[in-house]
């Protein structure tokens, strides 16, 4: 994993606000040589190394996760699973991508690894997915979801730290929801693969949003993902100036899969997935 870190100074929208202007830091800069990416790695392993003997009680945790409704104007209600540490430090409320529910596999598994770290999470449905529908639903329709939803996580945090986000679309949603109207309680946005353009058609125009956006934002990206070009989103990033931070997974696609050759598992991307996002919320605590 190498990574660009654009916002350490930033904790908050004011501070974030103040910081704008200033460039991100080496933004536009390419991945990183070995070595840096081997110190990288290794501070990474860290707190991997430190989350073992916590994971049989996460994996118990997740085995309790709490089922709720969320009520969503004009669409009812919505299953939403709250899994939380004993001691939590941050909720992370997730939404999941375009073509899988929050029982994903991949969901499952990055919220049993946040909860090993101290972040609990709060995954839910769009109506399409509660639905079982194939059809993703219209837009104010999604934004309304992650509206309802970070309602629902404020009263569920319990007064600690609130990040929100999600996979590929959920993630894109949650920032569109934040550029039309601040997301109330929201310390900052975290991205599982933000999906910069389709697959094949590349572009920036969704990311245009994200000047309005004022909160720091956390990229964790794949250098195989064909719906994040990095070398269209690293000048975006720029732009943002120091409320973006961005981390590069070597050989990830948008799924976060890695293959045999890279000498390293989806486990271990996983894994350093999941300690990047707790080492950023950390900061914004």
């Amino acid at each position: 994993m190498s990574g660009t870190n654009a916002g350490r100074g930033a904790t908050g929208p004011a501070k974030g606000a103040r910081r704008a202007a200033a460039p991100a830091k080496d933004a536009g800069a390419p991945v990183k040589d070995a070595a840096t990416r081997a110190t990288v790695s290794a501070r990474a392993r860290a707190p991997v190394a430190a989350a073992r003997g916590q994971i049989a009680e996460a994996d118990e945790a997740a085995a309790r996760a709490v089922l709720r409704r969320i009520p969503v104007p004009g669409a009812g209600e919505v299953s939403a699973l709250l899994l939380l540490p004993a001691r939590p430090a941050a909720l992370y409320v997730l939404a999941h991508g375009a073509g899988a529910g929050m029982r994903h596999a991949f969901m499952e598994a990055i919220a049993r690894r946040l909860a090993a770290r101290g972040v609990g999470t709060l995954r839910y449905q769009f109506p399409y997915s509660e639905r079982g529908a194939g059809r993703i639903d219209p837009e104010p329709l999604l934004l309304a979801t992650v509206r309802a939803a970070v309602a629902a996580g404020r009263e569920a945090a319990g007064g600690v730290p609130i990040i929100a986000g999600g996979k590929s679309m959920g993630g894109r949603m949650t920032s569109r929801a934040a550029a039309s109207e601040p997301l109330a309680g929201v310390a900052g946005l975290a991205f599982l693969g933000f999906p910069l353009h389709p697959a094949g058609q590349p572009g920036t125009s969704r990311a245009d949003h994200l000047a309005k956006v004022d909160l720091p934002l956390l990229f964790l990206q794949g250098t195989r993902d064909t719906l994040a070009d990095l070398a269209l989103l690293r000048p975006v990033l720029e732009r943002l100036g120091a409320r973006a931070t961005l981390r590069v997974f070597d050989d990830a696609d948008h799924s976060f899969h890695v293959r045999k050759s890279s000498g390293r598992t989806d486990e271990q991307t996983l894994d350093e997935l999941a300690a990047a996002v707790a080492e950023w919320t950390g900061e914004r605590a």
